[in-house]
């Protein structure tokens, strides 16, 4: 894969399917390079394979759809150029798609009531004043804003306090089917100084349950509630009385149960968070507790479902597994569950109707397809992954587990280019630290194998999908049996004649960037290193981080002695190796100033070194940052390796210094033909 083929990347979001588990519809999205922006249609998939998905919608960025109960109508998101995302209404017997909202900042998904004749959905509503809400005052020009609460601001999304999301229920006419018909005006359900999200409808309609933080320690705590509420704003009550973090709730076929996913616990002070599993649960509708449906020391659930699927034989829940995600069937009542999809695959969203069950499934050469599930069937539905599968350029991960020096198993992948080698090697270090390489599409990892090194990835322990005690096993212990299992897992791969161990990179992202910063200040046994978007200093990061307030404590501890024992900035001084220091300047999970200290700290000693920094982004900017932005840093990092890691097998990348020339100003063609039927004109340029 070659950094410009990223606008080949096409990835399918959640699917919805119609009552009759005939459909399913999923938007699919793109970037698009040449308008540096993302694009994304509608796709209607026949369920049993019997014709190719095809485009439903033609908008600009249209994703979120949602058939009504009565399969009549599609709703879904739909956004402008340099608009906000709006509802949007389809009929699915034909028709023109109307929008239904207009707000300021936005709205969210879409969710039916039972009758299909409202929807309820989320939006920020702007304090006056702010966000453009008064025409010709800019934000420089705005009041100050007061600050009293310690969670206040969050990476990618801002300032908090100013734009709550509440929830909206809008009522669609009895005549809507006539084109002259105009929605009515959308209620504003929720109140108050708190986020309401993951909306849903009880299935008599007369209540809905949405997840917020409205007790007295919530600024200083990560517990969330399910609450419960009339669609007209009255009789907002309490459903769960828990220490926990709940999201998703979704009810039961009667009414009288809510499933939900959960970390059941989070200590008695509500901020105990670090490897904490989220599982399936299901909570009495009037209140109560939660009861876990699975073992949350065990099951981790993962994936981009915006909410709890439950179905009559169970709740639908993709778990993390050794670097897969696998799809399950928990009984409603608990119990040992049924896998519907396990093995090298990651399913990243999960639907149902129908007695049909369609779900997004990645791979490590496709970012996702739709399979469909029938009592004794898989059936693949799509083939979104062709176009990039068709470079030859997608490289197959290889599966291995090397031994800690302590004795423990490091389980993780390698993936080689073509040839004998020796390759030069890049060890790649996720972030998190709770989170998991795996079976999917990884851009990053097929770009630098195209590029002719071989990729190293493992999942040390702090990683998710292999239960609560691998997980929380380098609490107040960063740099000590994390880094041992990187580097044992390393020197194993490295015993493949395949791989040049003379000449090794290292990079990493976030808690990634935090521990390759780290090793570098212990070894100097790679050639260069890339430290990105990193947690350096816990000191600082405390006070300018999103999360800073609960992060630090939490997973280094509060003895000042063992906190600076766990600081990589603190041994930046010994470190000698080439280093590319990248962030983003609006990052707020790991401000800029944690990169930007490591790069001061490196070039004043001479240390070879670059700060790359990025306008605009945020933490995301290598998985969801403008188009070109994403292309440029790819570039960078290739830039980086040429110059630091020469590769001879491959000198289509490039030496480490590349001359300055320019091209003869003629230009001309030398042949003419076509390919797939379409005119084709090869030309060469004289470069002198």
């Amino acid at each position: 894969m070659r950094p410009t083929e990223l606008a080949l990347l096409r990835t399918p979001g959640v699917p919805t399917v119609s009552p009759d588990g005939r459909i399913a519809v999923v938007a699919v999205s793109r970037p698009d390079l040449d308008a540096d922006e993302y694009r994304s249609q509608l796709w209607a998939v026949p369920t049993d394979g019997s014709a190719p998905a095809r485009p439903l919608t033609s908008g600009h960025r249209d994703s979120d759809p949602a058939f009504s109960p009565d399969g009549r109508w599609l709703a879904y998101l739909s956004a402008e150029p340099a608009g906000r995302p709006q509802v949007w209404v389809l009929p699915t017997a034909g028709g023109t798609a109307r929008r239904l909202t207009g707000h300021h900042l936005g709205a969210g998904a879409p969710v039916w009531s039972p009758d299909s004749r409202r929807l309820a959905y989320t939006a920020r509503v702007p304090e006056p004043g702010r966000y453009g809400t008064v025409e010709g005052v800019a934000p420089a020009a705005e009041p100050p804003r007061l600050i009293t609460t310690l969670q206040y601001r969050r990476d990618d999304v801002g300032f908090l306090g100013d734009r709550r999301s509440q929830v909206f229920v809008l009522d669609l006419p009895a005549d809507y089917e006539d084109d002259a018909a105009t929605p009515g005006e959308a209620v504003q359900v929720t109140t108050g100084d708190a986020d309401c999200v993951d909306v849903t409808w009880r299935p008599d309609g007369a209540e809905l349950a949405f997840v917020s933080a409205r007790h007295e320690r919530a600024d200083r705590d990560l517990v969330r509630d399910v609450y419960a509420i009339a669609p007209d704003g009255t009789g907002l009550r309490r459903v769960t009385d828990s220490r926990g973090d709940c999201g998703l709730p979704a009810y039961s076929a009667d009414g009288r149960t809510i499933y939900l996913t959960a970390v059941p616990d989070l200590g008695p002070d509500g901020v105990d968070f670090v490897a904490r599993q989220a599982v399936p649960c299901r909570v009495d509708a009037a209140g109560g507790g939660l009861e876990p449906l699975l073992d949350p020391e065990t099951h981790h659930v993962a994936g981009e479902t915006p909410t709890t699927v439950v179905t009559a034989g169970g709740v639908l829940v993709g778990v993390e597994r050794r670097g897969t995600v696998e799809l399950l069937r928990v009984p409603l009542e608990g119990g040992e569950p049924e896998t519907l999809v396990d093995g090298p695959f990651t399913v990243r969203s999960v639907a149902a109707g129908g007695g049909v069950v369609v779900a997004t499934v990645a791979h490590d050469r496709s970012a996702g397809e739709l399979i469909a599930i029938t009592p004794g069937r898989r059936r693949l539905l799509t083939e979104f992954g062709r176009r990039l599968g068709e470079t030859g350029r997608m490289h197959r991960m290889a599966e291995r587990t090397a031994t800690a020096p302590d004795g423990y198993p490091v389980h993780g992948w390698v993936t080689t280019p073509p040839g004998p080698g020796p390759h030069p090697v890049l060890l790649m270090i996720h972030g998190g630290p709770f989170a998991q390489y795996g079976w999917n599409l990884f851009d990053e990892t097929q770009t630098y194998v195209s590029a002719g090194y071989a990729v190293v990835q493992c999942n040390p322990r702090g990683s998710s999908g292999y239960g609560q005690a691998h997980g929380r096993a380098i609490q107040g212990e960063w740099g000590e049996k994390d880094a041992a299992d990187v580097l044992a897992f390393l020197d194993a791969a490295l015993e493949d004649p395949a791989l040049d161990a003379d000449r090794v990179g290292v990079m990493g992202g976030s808690y990634g960037g935090y521990l390759t910063t780290l090793l570098l200040g212990r070894t100097s046994r790679f050639a260069a290193a890339i430290s990105e978007r990193a947690f350096t200093d816990p000191v600082s990061f405390a006070g300018s981080s999103d999360i800073g307030w609960v992060f630090p404590d939490q997973y280094l501890g509060t003895d000042p002695a063992r906190v600076a024992a766990q600081s990589a900035l603190a041994s930046a001084a010994a470190i000698t190796t080439p280093t590319l220091v990248i962030h983003s300047e609006e990052d707020w999970r790991c401000p800029v100033e944690q990169g930007a200290r490591l790069y001061v700290e490196l070039k004043r000693r001479g240390v070879p070194s670059e700060l790359l920094l990025f306008p605009g982004e945020g933490h995301e900017l290598s998985r969801s940052g403008r188009p070109r932005h994403r292309l440029a840093r790819l570039e960078h990092v290739l830039r980086w390796w040429a110059r630091w890691l020469p590769n001879p097998s491959n000198p289509g990348e490039g030496p480490a210094e590349l001359p300055e020339v320019s091209p003869a100003p003629l230009t001309e063609a030398v042949g003419d033909g076509s390919m797939d039927g379409e005119p084709l004109t090869v030309r060469a340029t004289r470069v002198d």
